[in-house]
């Protein structure tokens, strides 16, 4: 009974660090473009958070180790509550490039904290249901944050505030805890040559993900207030492609698990890539086409990470899946970091609806480059895959806690399971198709 109370303790704070990092980002996206910020400059707040997310997931173990996980989760927490209320005293764009870096930083070591907490008190059998339970939580959880925005609005101090509450409350469960310190943090470590080995697709995916993502989720808000919608619209119009998303990774990530995935990113690659040129062609207004669009556009394009990480760990050998996920995960949060800087300056140039021509452009490499690798590598047979898992904002801790890491080596925090008999033959199997489609 202990450990489920200390469970869902944990999922409330996830919960509530979520919920404050979905209306930050939509807030600073729409109050910046309220105040006057440039097109750049609101680039450059999207890439500040992506390079102190990847700089976070670096260091903030280095940290923990010296100071303990809730000496630096507290801190953590306070950092984040104190910079979304200097976002409110500092209202300029150099500020707030710097205080979203900062912020960026804190949110992945508050979220990395939570998760060890999370893979310590979880057993192997129940690994996989709290994988999804929290991936569910985080997912619900942002998009209610963005939701939020909708009530609160963007102007005045209220929706600063109800962000802070939202981050120094998630500190209560780990603060509260009295199990001992877990096990110390994952760092994500990058093997470029292991991940293009094992799958060249996976890692082109994630580079194209990254920046098809990365403008998406930090310019979207300024095209939706540059198409003349209010907080209201634009917080519904992030909220339909968020659903979306999360629904459509359910349907495409099974599919992926009987066919080959490939085929399934060549086709959610194609249908992003003509919504996105559908959206630059007609640059709808306030009205259902455009929110049609948008579910259209997430329905398609938030399963691709996912199933490009359910495809690399379908070809990685026995204890290499934290290895090939890492390296994604850092590949992923460069794209994320550099996409909305060149999505910005398209946008200044030419209009708002060019951010499309970015998400369209790399969401067609997907498609061509997964195409042309099917005729260059065999599929591994649906019978030797590891099942899909639906993933949401990832952390080196969230790779721990997935429960495809089950088979890797002791030292990711998990045993070695002794492997039955009569799967033996089709592991060998397995390995022959891996070794022998370099």
């Amino acid at each position: 009974m202990a450990s489920v109370i200390k469970i869902y303790a944990l999922f409330l704070g996830s919960a509530l660090l979520m919920f404050g990092g979905g209306l930050q980002g939509l807030l600073l996206s729409v109050r910046g473009a309220e105040e006057g910020f440039s097109l750049l400059s609101l680039g450059l707040i999207g890439t500040g958070w992506s390079v102190g997310f990847v700089a976070g997931s670096i260091c903030v173990p280095l940290i923990v180790r010296k100071v303990g996980h809730i000496r630096a989760f507290s801190v953590m927490a306070a950092i984040g509550t104190v910079t979304i209320l200097f976002n409110l005293l500092l209202v300029n764009d150099v500020s707030w490039i710097l205080l979203r870096a900062l912020s960026g930083f804190c949110f992945a070591g508050a979220a990395m904290i939570v998760e060890s907490w999370l893979n310590e008190v979880a057993e192997n059998k129940s690994r996989g249901t709290i994988f999804s339970i929290y991936t569910t939580i985080n997912m619900a959880s942002s998009t209610l944050g963005q939701v939020a925005m909708s009530m609160t609005g963007t102007a005045g101090y209220v929706p600063f505030i109800v962000g802070a509450i939202s981050f120094i409350c998630a500190v209560l469960p780990t603060a509260l805890t009295s199990s001992p310190q877990p096990r110390p943090l994952a760092s994500a470590k990058l093997d470029l040559r292991l991940l293009i080995r094992t799958s060249p697709v996976a890692a082109a995916a994630a580079f194209c993900c990254g920046m098809a993502n990365g403008s998406f989720g930090t310019l979207a808000p300024v095209y939706g207030y540059e198409q003349g919608l209010d907080s209201g619209g634009i917080a519904f119009l992030f909220a339909i492609a968020a659903i979306a998303g999360a629904i459509g990774q359910i349907p495409f990530g099974r599919l992926s698990d009987r066919i080959d995935r490939r085929w399934v990113m060549v086709g959610l690659g194609g249908a992003a890539a003509v919504t996105g040129a559908l959206i630059v062609l007609i640059n709808p207004g306030p009205g259902w086409i455009m929110y049609v669009l948008f579910a259209l556009y997430g329905l398609a394009a938030n399963p691709l990470y996912p199933i490009a990480v359910a495809h690399a760990n379908d070809f990685a050998k026995d204890g290499e899946f934290a290895r090939v996920a890492g390296g994604m995960l850092l590949i992923l949060g460069v794209g994320l970091a550099i996409g909305p800087t060149i999505a910005s300056l398209l946008m200044g140039a030419i209009s708002p609806a060019s951010l499309f021509m970015v998400t369209a452009v790399f969401h067609a490499i997907i498609t061509g480059f997964a195409y042309w690798r099917m005729s260059q590598r065999k599929s591994l047979d649906a019978a030797y895959r590891a099942p899909f898992k639906p993933m949401g904002s990832e952390t080196p801790e969230t790779i721990v806690l997935d429960p495809r890491t089950d088979s890797d080596t002791p030292e990711m925090g998990h045993a070695e399971a002794p492997v039955p008999a009569e799967l033996a033959t089709q592991n060998e199997d397995r390995r022959d198709v891996q070794n022998g489609t370099i």
